[in-house]
């Protein structure tokens, strides 16, 4: 099994298939609660998912609950979905599953690969390829990130957003940004998770969100709380 995994961080055991399994069912519950007619949903996803690509898992991934979610959103009509990947490390998984497709747009806000995990993947210039051409953007951002940076990051990629015109919207949420988490170095505060999902809601997209990472246990729950009163 390990021939499929790109790090030896991401441990399978007897345990692993049914909890990733369980996690993606999450995610599709979410998202039909979205296609049914609910504005947003929450899918309290773990392990998380966007490191996951369609043959590997790694980064602590196993299944894209992200992609499984905008694929979902596709099988059911919606012609054009977009992924907002708010999480510290890049998701090199779902930009790799999407990267030729037209119908599904990418962005991302993360560390710069130059010094952070994944390390080989979310660098500006990647950009898609072939049909998927212009539907991936990333947003390298250096260590010590605050609010006001992340913030005016995040408003550009809602307008690349904004201007694929997405029927539905899949934000891939990491709280691996606050301040204080463990393996991360952005500088976020518990009430800036407020600030930036009031910015994506205000867009008015049904919203389907996805639990990436995030790192400090007894801040988690706050930190989450935070970034559903937005909503």
């Amino acid at each position: 099994m390990g021939r499929y995994s790109f790090d030896a961080t991401t441990p399978i055991t007897a345990e692993s298939w049914g909890a990733a399994y369980a996690n993606a069912q999450t995610a599709l519950s979410a998202t039909q609660a979205v296609l049914g007619g609910d504005p947003a949903a929450f899918a309290l996803c773990r392990p998380p998912g966007h490191h996951a690509g369609r043959d590997y898992c790694g980064g602590y991934c196993y299944l894209n609950v992200a992609a499984i979610a905008a694929q979902r959103a596709r099988d059911a009509g919606v012609e054009r979905v977009a992924i907002l990947d708010i999480d510290y490390h890049h998701g090199n998984g779902t930009q790799d599953i999407f990267y030729e497709r037209g119908d599904i747009f990418y962005a991302s806000l993360h560390a710069d690969p130059a010094t952070d995990y994944p390390f080989y993947w979310g660098h500006a210039d990647e950009v898609g390829a072939g049909q998927g051409r212009g539907t991936t953007r990333n947003w390298p951002l250096p260590h010590g990130t605050k609010l006001e940076p992340f913030r005016a990051a995040q408003v550009q990629a809602l307008e690349a957003i904004a201007a694929f015109g997405p029927g539905l919207l899949v934000v891939s949420f990491g709280a691996d940004t606050w301040d204080g988490d463990p393996i991360s170095n952005f500088a976020l505060k518990t009430g800036d998770y407020a600030v930036l999902a009031a910015d994506i809601a205000a867009c008015d997209w049904p919203t389907v969100i996805v639990m990436e990472g995030g790192y400090a246990i007894d801040a988690l729950g706050h930190n989450v709380a935070s970034f559903l009163s937005g909503f």
